[in-house]
């Protein structure tokens, strides 16, 4: 069994795989982290590897208590990846993106790829046929976009993303809704639509907290994995151990 450790701001998921299927996941406050995992251990005895994706947020000392019970790695820039990365500074790619683009290569191998996060930021990673990673592109995300215009402005309120039943807003609220639902979808949708003009037999692939707000506003055809990233970290962790 493996422990997958992603570690955001402000919460850490926690995730136990058996093998490639997920047996076990919670997410807790980076304060309760340690409490956490020691019931994690106590539970589930037969941990014996973990990875880590930190932000930031966990301390080395958080970590630690980790590694007291089982193998640990902390994914780095200097971790193995199964696909030749060709970003041009290698050593400032996220750790996220990393672990994105490494569930892509084994879902869909020896073909066009292009995994698009929806989190606190939009991300966009591209694996082309020949298993190489090329980069892509980072925007606000859709609580960032509302956050913006909240604390750039003097009078538009802080608001949290909801459903759209007109595209023409008739009210300020209204119409901050518009403009950041409307404007994410429609981004997205014509990003995909620039690397489908590039790549022949392009695979989407959409995952992050705004999944399930975003994958039925999209016109094209994607594939839904909100476990992506937790997925692609449990094929490092494997990879790394050899």
């Amino acid at each position: 069994m493996n422990l997958i450790i992603d570690a955001g701001n402000t919460n850490v998921k926690l995730a136990i795989f058996n093998k490639s299927e997920i047996i076990h996941l919670e997410t807790v406050v980076v304060d309760l982290f340690v409490e956490s995992v020691k019931k994690i251990f106590k539970e589930y005895t037969r941990i014996q590897c973990a990875i880590v994706s930190s932000v930031g947020s966990l301390s080395k000392e958080q970590m630690k208590v980790v590694a007291v019970f089982c193998d640990l790695h902390e994914l780095s820039n200097a971790s193995k990846v199964p696909f030749k990365n060709s970003y041009a500074s290698p050593q400032t790619l996220g750790v996220d993106r990393l672990a994105l683009a490494t569930a892509a290569y084994y879902f869909n191998p020896h073909h066009n790829n292009l995994v698009i996060d929806a989190g606190s930021c939009v991300t966009y990673d591209m694996i082309n046929d020949f298993d190489e990673y090329l980069g892509g592109a980072i925007s606000p995300g859709v609580q960032m976009r509302y956050n913006a215009m909240h604390h750039q402005t003097a009078k538009l309120p802080l608001l949290e993303k909801k459903e759209l039943l007109d595209y023409i807003g008739n009210t300020t609220e209204n119409c901050l809704h518009s403009g950041v639902v409307n404007g994410i979808t429609l981004e997205i949708d014509g990003v995909i639509d620039l690397y489908k003009a590039r790549f022949e037999n392009l695979t989407v692939i959409l995952t992050g907290g705004d999944t399930l707000f975003l994958s039925k506003r999209l016109k094209n055809t994607i594939f839904a994995d909100s476990k992506f990233l937790l997925k692609g970290l449990n094929y490092l962790l494997e990879y790394n151990k050899h």
